[in-house]
């Protein structure tokens, strides 16, 4: 029996407007059959780089031919223009303005057309909803079989950057920056194990995470083993390095948010 396509939601509407479900409504009107998961739809408003990491953390924990559709859009109606990707496995929905970049950084090829296809489109289409009108029934009909080369002409000018990485301050010093505060105030750093293999080996680096002035020198494998109101850092589980506290934030704890500086300095391993 044929998998039902899947279709993935990420977007800055938010919960209190009827705008996903309209997309929602667009695309079943196209294909009844297909799936919808609701990937993020809380977004931070206009803000494509939380767009680019919540989608990177989490496009290939679905299957193959999954399509997912990414309307944070600030541009809407001005020259931006909209996109298909398509890699290996996935195929991609887009606004050209960046929301894609992690993507790109993490696969070795990917295929961009603009969209142009117009027919394929809602008419009239607003200037103010081309999630809608645009986005959505392309991603519909990309489930009914219509292939990325009826859509448009492939680009390599497409809109992208590059996240911040950590960057050598010294010897057994880099600094990074905190990617993202989530719901539960746990800081997400762009610091990994390949950034600081020392720190997750056998025999780790003692080490200080520097934050406002405050140091971490805890690395936990879990957030149980935290005790009450101790910060800690914790890999995780989008293989980042995280500063957490168990049943708290961390965020307010530290009183920092996203942007702030992170400095990882590590001493020698036990012998």
């Amino acid at each position: 029996m044929p998998r039902r396509p899947l279709i993935t939601i990420t977007t800055d509407f938010g919960l209190n407007d009827p705008f996903v479900g309209v997309v929602k409504g667009v695309i079943l009107g196209i294909n009844p059959e297909v799936s919808i998961v609701d990937l993020n739809l809380q977004v931070s408003s206009y803000d494509v780089f939380d767009g680019a990491l919540s989608l990177a953390q989490s496009y290939r924990s679905f299957p193959v031919e999954t399509i997912h559709l990414v309307i944070v859009d600030p541009g809407v109606g001005g020259s931006r223009r909209p996109i298909v990707a398509r890699t290996m496995d996935y195929k991609f929905v887009a606004p050209d303005n960046g929301v894609l970049s992690l993507v790109y950084e993490r696969e070795e090829n990917v295929e961009v057309r603009e969209i142009d296809a117009e027919h394929y489109f809602l008419h009239p289409v607003s200037k103010t909803f081309h999630g809608r009108d645009v986005f959505a029934p392309i991603a519909a009909w990309l489930t009914r079989g219509v292939e990325v080369t009826r859509l448009g002409e492939q680009i390599t000018d497409f809109v992208r950057f590059a996240a911040p990485k950590p960057k050598p301050a010294g010897e057994g010093v880099l600094k990074g920056v905190a990617l993202k505060v989530d719901k539960f105030g746990t800081l997400i750093t762009n610091l990994t194990p390949e950034n600081a293999p020392q720190l997750f080996s056998e025999n780790p680096s003692p080490f200080k995470l520097i934050i406002n002035q405050k140091e971490i020198t805890q690395l936990r494998q879990s957030y149980s083993e935290g005790q009450p109101s101790e910060v800690f850092a914790i890999l995780g589980s989008s293989g980042y390095l995280e500063v957490a506290t168990n049943r708290g934030s961390a965020a307010k704890l530290l009183k920092v948010g996203r942007g702030v500086e992170v400095t990882l300095e590590l001493g020698r391993p036990p012998s």
